[in-house]
């Protein structure tokens, strides 16, 4: 059979709609990958997501809106249901694509059809326990960086974007950007203290997760040299990186994958990151960014900027984060696993 005739049931989250409104990377993710798996010819696209999902795929949901967008749900009841209806209905597809964590693992041997995880990061370290019982199942990892020693990956397969929302300018913008989760792990605070200390304008787009880091975070919002401007869709972010000389991606952790490093560089905006996780497997230290380790290194790097070609920071991301990039790869996927559950029988 043709590896695109195979019936692939693609499993997403269902904090947010696929894709997402404004936030909601993994959303963000599976829906990419849905519809490069149909752009690419697979005929037997399956996507459970939310009812108000949208996808050129089939759609089947139990859950009419994200538990983020409908206070009115308990998100872990959400969150079983759409996960164990789905797996019940296992036995319709050739392979289940889940990114949706750990949690469908739990299901893996009570169903027959075999499942690969996408393991979009450890959010808890006890995380892992769940991980490393299912070994017998098919992880891939999205970063090299972003791998457990002990787990047997199939691969890495980089996250892959849409380009069509993202325009290429050359001609830079005049503000710093900061776009993301207001979180501590995402480094707002030093991308403040960076600006300031460039002496450079800041804008600040995300949704807040932790309001007491936001709190403390906005006493420098001044709505003119460092500005709030809120949650961003992505026509509104497209017209944000318009807007901007770089972007600051000065993160306190390892990242995973860095969904919005891609996007700017994308528009042709370079990117000053921290030297953690995956940054260096995204941007190219001193061809479409600058990899820092202190904002006196970011401060250094944003005076550099300037240096960078912007068409080069669009021809990496074509070259290596598109979505059609992504689903090829997935496809070659694919096909290991279909061989090697083949020789298990």
């Amino acid at each position: 059979m043709d590896i695109r005739d195979k019936r692939i049931a693609i499993l997403a989250p269902v904090a947010w709609r696929t894709p997402p409104r404004a936030y909601g990377a993994w959303e963000t993710v599976a829906s990419n990958v849905t519809e490069g798996l149909v752009a690419r010819g697979f005929r037997n696209v399956t996507l459970f997501a939310t009812k108000d999902s949208v996808t050129k795929a089939r759609l089947v949901g139990f859950v009419e809106r994200g538990y983020e967008e409908d206070k009115t749900q308990v998100p872990p009841v959400s969150t079983c249901l759409h996960i164990s209806k789905a797996l019940e209905r296992a036995d319709e597809f050739d392979l289940i694509h889940s990114h949706f964590d750990y949690l469908p693992l739990t299901y893996a041997r009570l169903i027959r059809t075999p499942m690969l995880t996408t393991i979009h990061g450890f959010s808890e370290p006890d995380i892992l326990r769940v991980y490393r019982e299912y070994k017998d199942t098919h992880y891939v990892s999205i970063s090299d960086a972003d791998r457990d020693p002990e787990l047997p990956y199939v691969a890495t397969v980089y996250n892959g974007i849409d380009l069509s929302n993202l325009t290429f300018r050359q001609q830079p913008g005049e503000a710093l950007v900061f776009l993301g989760r207001i979180h501590p792990d995402k480094g707002l605070h030093l991308a403040i203290e960076t600006a300031k200390k460039a002496d450079m304008p800041l804008l600040v787009a995300g949704i807040v997760q932790d309001r007491a880091y936001f709190d403390h975070c906005a006493r420098h919002f001044d709505g003119t040299r460092i500005r709030y401007v809120g949650p961003v869709d992505p026509v509104q972010r497209d017209e944000l990186l318009k807007e901007a000389r770089a972007l600051l991606h000065l993160n306190t952790i390892p990242e995973r994958f860095g969904l919005v490093m891609a996007e700017a560089m994308a528009a042709g905006v370079p990117v000053v990151a921290m030297d953690l996780g995956s940054c260096r497997e995204v941007i190219e230290d001193g061809r479409t960014g600058y990899l820092v380790h202190n904002v006196e290194e970011a401060v250094e790097a944003v005076r550099r900027i300037d240096r960078i070609d912007r068409r080069q920071c669009r021809q990496r991301v074509e070259a290596n984060f598109t979505i059609d990039r992504m689903a090829a790869r997935y496809e070659d996927v694919y096909a290991e696993i279909f061989r090697r559950e083949a020789e298990k029988h």
